[in-house]
């Protein structure tokens, strides 16, 4: 805050992107509205926390705004002015929460991955009963991550994990996520109520407040079989399991170009094959040469089959040279092609005159 003595006002007398500004109004009353400091429309609360809402769009014009820095930007309001409230919030979502709301969500997908590298460790069952319902934790732990449980714990649940979360970082997000797992579904009866994922998902969005305080969340995170060295070493496989993932889909991208191009390229030799005729190969065969004669008058008369099948052999020639022109990537022969043809052309004019049948 001291590096930025005045910034924050800065930001205050900008206007801010119109979408952003539209946006947070209308997310402004959703934020604990049964809170005093939020209770009335229009109020010093909502009005600091639209300004807090609105510097941050354009002290990070990237990422602009995420609804869920709305209830984390209204917590903060709710113990410090909004200046620091501002500077807590970058803080939040810059170091402790990078990526955590830019578009995308490519780093919550990341983390949803590796919490559920580490239920697979520490619940074995309830990782099988979330995998067999086909429940992506991106389903749950949007709410519970991105806005740091303040939208799901109750109250002196939610200040005792924010407090941890403060002083040791993410990893805290995940050991309590572990343990709302085991709370909502830590037993072959509690997996049994819920056949379907509609009554999982239930269970997991709705957690029984009554079964929760602080200190039950703070001792039953430290019960745990799982340490900061199985979350770096799960974070670190979900890096390069994506990566791998990624190279391996722009390889296919790169390969299913390639094949593509190749086939176009043979579809247009193709089609320059028929060019000449639907039924061009067939045609030549019902070409009839005009022989002329001493006076000058012509007479129709079909063509010799070895003449046919000499004129066939020009073709094929042809055909095959510009199919070879097309596939090797070179540009579409035109001098070339018109060579071959005033050959063939001249072939048979010295003979005779050609028109179609």
């Amino acid at each position: 805050m001291d590096q930025n003595q005045g910034k924050f006002e800065e930001y205050l007398h900008k206007a801010g992107d119109p979408k952003w500004i539209e946006d947070i109004h209308k997310d402004l009353h959703r934020q604990f509205p049964l809170h005093e400091i939020f209770a009335l429309r229009g109020g010093h609360g909502q009005e600091d926390l639209f300004r807090i809402l609105k510097a941050y769009t354009i002290h990070n014009p990237q990422d602009g705004y995420c609804q869920a820095q709305g209830p984390i930007a209204a917590v903060l309001l709710m113990h410090m002015p909004a200046e620091q409230a501002f500077w807590c919030l970058v803080s939040i979502c810059e170091k402790y929460l990078p990526g955590y709301y830019s578009p995308g969500l490519e780093a919550v997908h990341i983390d949803g991955d590796v919490l559920f590298g580490l239920l697979k460790k520490s619940s074995p069952l309830i990782y099988k009963h979330l995998k067999k319902q086909k429940i992506e934790p991106i389903l749950y732990m949007t709410e519970w991550f991105m806005c740091i449980f303040s939208r799901t714990l109750p109250w002196t649940a939610v200040l005792r994990v924010w407090d941890m979360f403060f002083c040791e970082g993410v990893k805290v997000m995940f050991r309590i996520a572990l343990v709302l797992f085991k709370l909502t579904l830590g037993t072959p009866e509690k997996l049994a109520e819920c056949p379907t994922l509609y009554e999982t998902m239930e269970k997991l969005r709705h957690i029984p407040h009554e079964l929760i305080d602080g200190d039950f969340i703070s001792k039953e995170s430290l019960k745990l079989n799982v340490d900061e060295k199985d979350m770096e070493k799960e974070h670190q496989y979900q890096i390069t399991k994506r990566r791998n993932l990624r190279e391996k889909a722009q390889s296919s991208a790169k390969t299913e170009k390639h094949g593509s191009k190749k086939k176009k390229k043979e579809k247009l030799a193709t089609l320059f094959l028929l060019g000449f005729h639907p039924n061009s190969l067939i045609a030549i065969f019902s070409l009839t040469v005009r022989f002329p004669n001493p006076t000058h008058c012509n007479s129709d008369v079909h063509f010799l089959p070895l003449f046919g099948f000499l004129l066939l052999l020009y073709t094929i020639q042809l055909i095959t040279e510009v199919y070879t022109f097309f596939l090797s990537g070179f540009p579409f022969p035109f001098l070339y092609t018109i060579q071959l043809i005033t050959e063939v052309y001249a072939f048979f004019s010295g003979s005779f005159s050609l028109n179609a049948g």
